[in-house]
């Protein structure tokens, strides 16, 4: 069996195991289209707004760093850092919020001749307030924003011009509005006709749309997706089962529900690569509960709270969500395992599941590895798994296996949460190996 990237299945530490055929009509394992000039490395969209991080409590005042936010831009700073070929589009509004979005894609290196300017909608806006020393309340504003209009011929444009190698697309986007998920329905049909890779992050966000809506949408996109990327609570989304479509006809689903208000920040899941230094959760395990709950202090709440669980705040919400199958002998690895394998049947080439404090694992048709997180002092859990993602596609790209990507994708990630901000942290490649040095280190 080989891998995605066409080089032969890791030996050693995997785990083999047996898998059965593919669904018909699924697409398995393609191999990265060749880089050539001018056709990009990754391409990714959706919405970018404007964060401004307050030194406190919001309604006492004080002073706001300015800076951007967004899940897939996350991404895509992470791989231009990188020194990949990386294009963003997406849309802000005709303000000088949205210039700033593109002027800073742009600093870092990210193509954005695909993004337009919508002069009938405002660039999207989040705070961040910080409460407790572990604790970050996030306050949405981004109903009727320019990046919630972005439309399907935005993406037939960058995709007539220069087919990437890999499509990247995050569950945030279908979930923003109607126009959204149908620029995402047709990014999909256009990687297929195109021979690009697809890997898809899950990123559920309960306050956007519900377990049941992001099921639907996700499941019938399995069939065309190569890498999927999602902590151990988001697999029951991508399984199939109720609610889901046979994944035969073109990806889409029931439009999701608003929940009203706020959603966690962009960019937190479960398993983001690093552990705290002081050997508690740390900033990776954002998805499990970042500051109170993280630290056994109480349950996850129905809140914005960037560290907040996503299937505990969904159920906090009082919104359902898909339970894994029962009974599964050996615990809850086995229950991922077998998760992973399913969806490995439906015709996913590799599934990488972040695991908060205990690392990540990628399972592929020729067994399954696991890498354990990376030791940090964490700062800031915003922006961990887009950074794990971005360390992962550059582990595809160079050709590296499974190994190598869970590697790099551990590294990044931990890199992200030593540093405040979603994307400010992520490493250049010559900075890959300064998490080796011991404490103290002073590079001269």
């Amino acid at each position: 069996m080989r891998t995605m990237t066409g080089q032969p299945a890791s030996p050693g530490s995997e785990d083999r195991r047996g898998a059965s055929a593919p669904r018909p009509g699924a697409t398995p394992g393609r191999p990265l289209l060749p880089g050539r000039p001018g056709r990009p490395d990754v391409f990714t969209f959706g919405e970018t707004m404007v964060a401004l991080r307050g030194s406190g409590p919001l309604k006492l005042g004080g002073t706001m760093n300015v800076s951007i936010a967004g899940a897939e831009s996350n991404v895509a700073i992470g791989l231009a850092r990188l020194g990949h070929d990386v294009r963003w589009a997406g849309a802000v509004g005709e303000d000088e919020a949205g210039q700033l979005v593109l002027r800073t894609l742009r600093a870092e290196g990210v193509g954005v001749s695909g993004a337009s300017t919508d002069p009938g909608a405002p660039t999207g806006l989040l705070l961040f307030e910080p409460r407790l020393p572990e604790v970050t309340r996030v306050h949405y504003y981004r109903t009727g924003s320019a990046g919630s209009r972005i439309g399907a011929e935005v993406i037939q444009r960058a995709f007539s011009a220069a087919p990437p190698r890999i499509l990247h697309l995050t569950g945030i986007t279908p979930s923003l509005s109607p126009t959204a998920r149908a620029a995402a329905r047709r990014a999909l049909q256009l990687a297929r006709e195109s021979g690009s890779l697809v890997c898809l992050d899950v990123n559920f966000r309960a306050r956007l749309w519900t377990a049941e809506a992001a099921a639907e949408v996700l499941r019938e996109w399995i069939p065309f997706v190569d890498v999927l990327i999602a902590s151990d609570d988001e697999l029951p989304l991508c399984l199939p089962g109720g609610g889901g479509g046979s994944g035969e006809g073109s990806p889409g689903g029931a439009e999701g529900s608003r929940a009203g208000g706020g959603l966690r920040a962009e960019g937190v899941g479960a398993g983001m690569g690093a552990v705290g230094g002081d050997g508690g959760l740390g900033a990776e395990g954002a998805g499990r509960g970042l500051g109170a709950e993280g630290a056994g202090r109480g349950p996850a709440r129905c809140g914005s709270e960037p560290g907040e669980d996503a299937a505990a705040g969904a159920r906090a919400c009082g919104v359902a969500v898909p339970l894994p199958p029962q009974g599964v002998a050996g615990g809850p690895a086995a229950t991922v395992a077998t998760q992973a394998g399913l969806l490995l049947d439906q015709g996913v080439g590799e599934v990488a599941v972040k695991l908060g404090a205990q690392g990540a694992t990628a399972f592929t048709h020729g067994g399954s590895l696991h890498r354990p997180a990376r030791p940090v002092r964490a700062v800031d859990a915003v922006g961990a798994g887009d950074a794990f993602v971005a360390g992962y596609l550059s582990g595809l790209l160079d050709g590296e296996g499974p190994a190598g990507r869970l590697e790099r994708a551990v590294t990044t990630g931990a890199f992200a949460v030593a540093s405040p901000g979603d994307w400010e942290g992520a490493p250049t490649r010559a900075e890959l190996g300064m998490l080796g040095a011991p404490p103290g280190t002073v590079v001269r």
